[in-house]
Order: structure tokens, then sequence, then C-alpha cells
């Protein structure tokens, strides 16, 4: 098995103390499969089954590792769950290539039945941001607070392109090395023992020594398509009744300040947070101003 430490990174607590993170105890969360909506879905379960429940929704391309920092600093306070969405991480591919919005939020409505998350607290980033208000807009009775995580109907199509440009190419990688490179150009923000730790997570090893994403191609990413689409995305932020959090990183490269703005004006119950020194991938660029701001919203202490 291929770990951290063997790639040269850091083990998650090391990785978490050496970015000032907080946390009680070096626990690790349960990995657990579930069958809903037709897709074998996998999740990491952090326990606390008595505390208020949260699911975590990471953004394209990524899975429900990149929320480890977060769930350790606060299972103290919640029964926290992270999902792997469809095409991700160790969840089923869908056959028919099946990823728009409506197919996630179905996941999202079969899986919380199913482990009977009956109101909860729903944070997304990214991809998962816009799974999480369209979710929230069609079941509000679900949803006790709402976190969306730099992302909204419009963004920034220079932020697509660049996000874009660091996935699409390649599909196999000879070097991990080489990998871990091509991240520290596209965000230099994390040290690279961290980047080679975490890294581990979004990729496998073939049998011929490569390595390869472990998410769907066939995904792509999103191009701001204009027009019916993000008339139908503003339209599901108006249908959202819970008290909503925005998180923007204050250098992201995909949610403008105006954007943002629109948003607070479109949901009724809702209120803005920047966090300083992140870009798009907030959590991982400031991991404690990124806990700062959501406890906050929570009303969770240290």
């Amino acid at each position: 098995m291929t770990t951290a430490e063997s790639v040269g990174g850091m083990n998650l607590f090391d990785a978490a103390r050496a970015a000032g993170i907080s946390f009680t105890s070096e626990t690790v969360p349960e990995d657990k499969y579930v069958e809903a909506n037709g897709m074998r879905l996998h999740y990491l379960d952090w326990g606390n089954l008595d505390k208020p429940k949260m699911l975590l929704l990471h953004g394209g391309a990524q899975g429900a590792h990149s929320w480890d920092f977060f769930s350790l600093a606060m299972r103290d306070h919640l029964h926290i769950v992270a999902l792997d969405q469809r095409g991700h991480g160790d969840s089923d591919w869908s056959e028919a290539g099946d990823y728009d919005t409506p197919f996630h939020v179905a996941d999202i409505h079969a899986f919380t039945d199913a482990i009977g998350y009956d109101k909860f607290i729903l944070m997304g980033l990214s991809m998962g941001g816009r799974n999480a208000y369209s979710f929230a807009a069609e079941h509000p009775e679900k949803i006790d607070r709402l976190i969306v995580v730099d992302v909204g109907p419009d963004v920034k199509a220079e932020g697509q392109a660049y996000i874009r440009e660091f996935l699409e190419g390649t599909e196999t990688f000879e070097s991990f090395d080489w990998l871990v490179e091509r991240v520290k150009r596209f965000n230099p923000r994390r040290p690279e023992n961290q980047i080679r730790g975490s890294l581990i997570n979004n990729l496998k090893q073939l049998e011929d020594g490569t390595w390869t994403w472990k998410h769907d191609r066939r995904r792509g990413i999103r191009r701001d398509r204009g027009g019916e689409m993000n008339e139908a995305a503003w339209a599901a932020l108006a249908a959202v009744q819970a008290p909503t959090l925005v998180v923007r990183g204050a250098e992201s490269y995909i949610l403008s300040e105006q954007t943002a703005n629109k948003m607070l004006a479109t949901v009724a119950h809702s209120q803005l947070a920047e966090v300083p020194n992140a870009g798009h991938l907030v959590q991982g660029d400031n991991p404690v101003g990124f806990e700062k701001v959501v406890r906050e919203f929570l009303e969770l202490g240290k």
C-alpha cells in the first residue's frame, strides 16, 4: 500500500500540525460504502454519531480526503461525513458519463437517506458547492445550514481555463515526482511535503508503475455555458431557505467579488466571508482561516 510517507510526504497529523491546525486526538476516519441511486458510493465517516450531522462535498477532480484538515479539527463538535461523489475517488463511475448537477443531486438525496442523515449541515467546494446549493433548493427540509465555498452560478472563464490546462493532457504519468512539480507550479501556496501527502489520495498506481488520476476524465471541467444553465443556478440559489455562508478565497480565480455579492442579494439568509491568503482551494490554501470563518458561522467554539 502506498502511503504519504512512502512518497516523501507527511502523514495527516504531522501535516495538520505544520499547517497550524489544532486537534485533540490522532483519529482517522472510517472508510465506508453504500449503495445509493444505483451507484456504490465511498465516504469517510469521522465518528461522533451523537453530534450534529455535517456532509462535505469535494470539488471536481478531488475527493473526500480534501476535507481531512477541516474534519480533523472539527470532529469533536460534529458528526462529519465526507463523500466521494460519483466519478471520483473510490466511488463508482457513471457508465453513461452522467455527471451533470441533477445526477449528483439525486445521489446526495439517496445517499443521505441511506445513512440516516435526515437533517444536516451541508458544505461543498466548487463542483461540490454547486451540487450543495442545488440540493438545498430541492430538499430544504433536509438542510440545517448551507456553506458554499468559492463557486457561484457565474465563474471566471480564465479560472476555468487555468484548471483545465492543469488537468487535461496526459492520462498517465511516468513519475510521481513529475506530477508533484506540476502541482507546485499550479498552486505554489502548499509546501512540497504537504503536496506529496495529499496527492497520494487523488492518484492510483497502475500495474506498469505509472500513475493516473482517481477521477473519470470524461467528466471534464464545466465551462461557463451561460444562458439557461446559469439562470437555473440562480433560481436554485433563490430557492435556498437555510441560513447560508458563502466563502470566497480572497485571491480566487473562480469566484469574483461581484458574483459573491450577487449571491448574497439572492439568498435570503446569507452572509459572506473572505479568507485571506487563499485562492480557489480555500480549505487547503489557508486551513486555519477557513476553519475560523466556518466555526463562526456554525457558532462553534474551540
